[in-house]
C-alpha cells in the first residue's frame, strides 16, 4: 500500500504562539470540521486556496514557556501565528516570542482577538507589532467596530476585489477601509521593483500582485500581517488562506535572502 505523495511546495508548517487558553482555541478552531489528522492542541489541515491543495501542519507553544523553550521551538519552525488579545494592555511573553522570531527571521502573522471586549483596541496591537521588532505591522483585515460594536472584520484585499459592493460589506466603515486599503498598497509597492508607471490607482493593481508582494515581504521579515479574529463560532476561512498565501514552505525557508545579516 503506498503512501501519498505531498508537493513540498504546498506544505506549511506553523506554529501557533500566544497565551495558552487563546492558541488552544484558535487551534481547535483551524482543526475543526476539516479534513484533518492528529489530536489534542496539534494536527493537519488539507486546505484548498488559489485552487491548490496545501498540507498544513499546526503545533501550539505557550508563550508561557520558559525563554529557551520558546527559542528553541521558534528558531526550528518555517512560520508564526502570534496571537494577540487587543484587550490586554500588554503581554511580554508574546514580545519576547516575536522578538524570537525576528531574531531568527522567522515568517509571521498576527491574529488579533477579544476585539468585542469593552478594552479592546486594534492600534494598540499594530504598534506593539513596530515597536517589539521593527517590522511594519500590515492590517490585511480591520475591526468593524470594536467593543460592543464589534461586528466582524473587513477583508481588504477581498473589498478590492468585489469594488462594486464594497460599500455594502464595509457599511459605515467604507471610508476607513478605503484608506487602510490605500496604505496596505503603498506599504508593499514601495519597493516593487516593477515598474508601476502607469497605474491609475491602488484600486487598479490586481489583487494577485498584491498576494505576491505580501508573501514576499512577510518571507523576510519586512512585514507582519495582521487579521481580526471574529466571533469563536465563525469560520478562521481568512486564516488559513493566509497561511497558505503568505507563509513559507520548507522549500523557502532557506533561501539565500533568509541569510542572518551578520
Amino acid at each position: 500500500m503506498g503512501s501519498e505523495v505531498i508537493e513540498p511546495q504546498s506544505i506549511r508548517n506553523v506554529t501557533v504562539v500566544g497565551d495558552p487558553d487563546a492558541t488552544v482555541r484558535v487551534v481547535h478552531r483551524l482543526l475543526r470540521d476539516l479534513t484533518r489528522t492528529g489530536t489534542g492542541v496539534s494536527g493537519t489541515v488539507h486546505w484548498t486556496a488559489d485552487h491548490t491543495e496545501h498540507t498544513i501542519r499546526i503545533a501550539e507553544l505557550s508563550s508561557h514557556a520558559p525563554t529557551a523553550t520558546l527559542e528553541r521551538s521558534i528558531r526550528v519552525a518555517d512560520g508564526l501565528i502570534a496571537v494577540m488579545d487587543a484587550a490586554a494592555k500588554r503581554d511580554p511573553r508574546l514580545e519576547t516570542a516575536l522578538r524570537i522570531a525576528d531574531d531568527h527571521q522567522v515568517a509571521r502573522l498576527c491574529l488579533v482577538t477579544g476585539l468585542d471586549q469593552p478594552a479592546a483596541d486594534f492600534g494598540h496591537c499594530l504598534r506593539m507589532i513596530a515597536d517589539t521588532h521593527g517590522a511594519v505591522p500590515l492590517a490585511l483585515q480591520i475591526p468593524r467596530g470594536l467593543g460592543t460594536e464589534f461586528e466582524g472584520a473587513v477583508d481588504l484585499i477581498s473589498m478590492r476585489e468585489l469594488e462594486p459592493v464594497a460599500a455594502a460589506l464595509a457599511g459605515i466603515h467604507r471610508r476607513a477601509a478605503e484608506e487602510w486599503y490605500r496604505h496596505l498598497v503603498d506599504t508593499v509597492m514601495e519597493q516593487d521593483d516593477a515598474d508601476t508607471a502607469g497605474v491609475p490607482g491602488p484600486w487598479k493593481i490586481p489583487a494577485g500582485r498584491l498576494h505576491h508582494r505580501v508573501r514576499y515581504l512577510t518571507h523576510i521579515g519586512d512585514i507582519a500581517p495582521v487579521l481580526c479574529d471574529t466571533t469563536p463560532s465563525s469560520h478562521i476561512t481568512p486564516l488559513l488562506d493566509a497561511i497558505v498565501r503568505y507563509l513559507p514552505s520548507p522549500l523557502h525557508v532557506c533561501q539565500p535572502e533568509h541569510a542572518l545579516d551578520y
